[in-house]
């Protein structure tokens, strides 16, 4: 029988969606998934100098995951200056049986979710043990869901240091989260000036920016430092400079990142590493068929540029999830 699609508002989606369970989802789902699901590398074309438009199709005939999915985005990197998302789209879900549209809902908080949780996941085998402070790298609209997604799969980290280019950004940031009451009381947030000064202090540093000159410097990261890179996702973008890189174990969420990412790109031009020597990919880590961390001291490294498959498993969450209520 033909049923009408329903419209899940960002409302909505954020009430059916936290941090938590969307983290244990991709842990528990992401391993069967990759094997299930067709993810064509997704279409990129830019429309000038600082937009660009994206499209993200997966499909799977499983019965277990009975969809067709397509997201749809653009990213405009002067919206900050609007206060506006740089990152909007929808998400658009079909059945793969008959073809029916079942869904739509908002992808931007559908892709600040998921981003941010692939990063938590890759933390969550990739840092230390028992780190304590986070220093994160931009203070945009992924910013806080990174900030949250790490507190909840690194429940050791107390203290959160906030930097962006306007420091009163990150300020507010820092005030914005303290005020929020939704964490222990024994975490602390603050917004700092120099990201030079505090990078060292990271346990994790996660880098959430539009960056096309290097941030985070290799020689000032600390011991046994985790390095998140989520912020490029073109050749001429990068956040961190090659030293990070050479330093590191470098791990990806998918092979698209070596073809995508500046910082990979670069550094492989540069002879600073090869291809064979990254360390592996997200589902590889998950399923414990790489090994993440070989030393307290090792530093360790995750570039992340999205795919279709963890957009479709977070539509996936957030429609039967849905429908059920």
């Amino acid at each position: 029988m033909a049923t009408s699609p329903v419209f899940i508002s960002s409302d909505a989606l954020c009430g059916i969606l936290s941090h938590s369970t969307l983290i244990n989802h991709f842990q528990s789902t992401l391993p069967n998934a990759t094997t299930l699901l067709q993810s064509p590398i997704r279409q990129h074309y830019s429309l000038n100098s600082c937009s660009s438009l994206l499209l993200m199709p997966s499909w799977s005939s499983s019965p277990s995951l009975p969809y067709i999915g397509v997201k749809l985005v653009t990213h405009f990197s002067l919206n900050s200056a609007r206060n506006l998302p740089g990152v909007q789209g929808s998400y658009v879900l079909f059945s793969s049986s008959t073809g029916q549209t079942l869904a739509s809902m908002d992808s931007t908080h559908l892709t600040l979710f998921r981003t941010s949780c692939v990063s938590a996941l890759a933390s969550k085998y990739l840092a230390r043990p028992h780190s304590q402070v986070l220093v994160m790298v931009g203070a945009g609209s992924l910013a806080p869901h990174l900030i949250r997604a790490h507190l909840s799969a690194l429940p050791t980290l107390k203290r959160v240091i906030i930097w962006n280019r306007t420091p009163q950004k990150a300020i507010a940031l820092a005030l914005e989260l303290t005020q929020s009451g939704d964490f222990d009381h024994g975490v602390t947030f603050e917004g700092c000036a120099c990201l030079d000064e505090v990078v060292g202090l990271g346990d994790v540093v996660s880098c959430a920016t539009n960056s096309e000159a290097p941030l985070v410097k290799g020689e000032l990261l600390k011991s046994g430092a985790h390095l998140d890179l989520v912020g490029s996702f073109r050749r001429e973008m990068m956040e961190c400079d090659d030293e990070a890189i050479g330093r590191g174990r470098v791990f990806v969420d998918n092979e698209a990142a070596l073809v995508e990412a500046g910082e990979l790109l670069g550094a492989f031009e540069r002879g600073v590493i090869k291809r064979d020597q990254i360390g592996g990919t997200l589902v590889e880590l998950v399923k414990g068929d790489k090994v993440g961390r070989n030393s307290p001291q090792q530093i360790t490294v995750f570039k992340s540029v999205g795919s279709a498959v963890v957009d479709m498993l977070a539509a996936q969450l957030v429609y039967e999830t849905y429908t059920r209520s």
